[in-house]
C-alpha cells in the first residue's frame, strides 16, 4: 500500500510537545516512521519553525527524511489570494491560507493541522473546498492528527 501524501502545517510539530496534543501527535509521527504517510512540508513551515524550541526543530529535521519540501509557487499564491478574496480568512492569516493552498496544489490527500481556528474548522473547510472547486482543484481533506492515526482494533 502506498503511503498517504499529507501536508503538515507548523503547529503539528509543536503539538508533539504540547500536553493537550502530544499523545496523538507522537502516535502520528510514529506512523510516519512506519511508512504510512509521505510528508509534504513547505519552506513556509521550515521558516516558521526556525525560531521554535530546539526539540521542535529537531523533530522537523528528523521528519524531513520521510517526505519532501515544497516551495510556494505562483499557482499556490494565486489560490491563497482566492481564499483571501472570498473571505475564508483575512489577510492577517494569509500564511494559514498559503498552507491550505500549498497542500491543494501539491496534490496532497490531506492537510494535517492542530489549527482549529483557521484550518481545521467546520465553517472553513467547505469554504476552502468551494474555492478549490471553482479554481479547478479537487477537494482537500482537512484533519487533525487525532483523526488520521490508525487505531488498533480491539477484539
Amino acid at each position: 500500500m502506498r503511503p498517504l501524501r499529507v501536508y503538515l502545517d507548523t503547529c503539528v510539530f509543536g503539538g508533539a510537545f504540547d500536553v493537550e496534543f502530544a499523545n496523538a501527535t507522537q502516535e502520528f509521527f510514529a506512523q510516519v516512521r512506519t511508512g504510512r504517510f509521505h510528508l509534504v512540508v513547505s519552506a513556509l513551515v521550515e521558516d516558521e519553525v526556525e525560531n521554535a524550541p530546539m526539540p521542535v526543530r529537531d523533530l522537523l529535521n528528523e521528519m524531513l527524511k520521510y517526505g519532501e519540501t515544497v516551495f510556494p509557487t505562483e499557482e499556490a499564491l494565486q489560490l491563497q489570494q482566492a481564499y483571501l478574496d472570498a473571505g475564508v480568512l483575512t489577510p492577517k492569516w494569509a500564511d494559514d491560507a498559503l498552507h491550505v493552498a500549498m497542500a491543494t496544489v501539491t496534490n496532497c490527500s490531506y492537510i494535517i493541522s492542530w489549527n482549529f481556528k483557521h484550518i481545521v474548522h467546520c465553517e472553513k473547510i467547505p469554504r476552502y473546498n468551494a474555492i478549490n472547486e471553482i479554481q479547478g482543484y479537487r477537494p482537500l481533506a482537512i484533519y487533525s492528527p487525532l483523526e488520521v492515526i490508525h487505531y488498533e482494533e480491539e477484539i
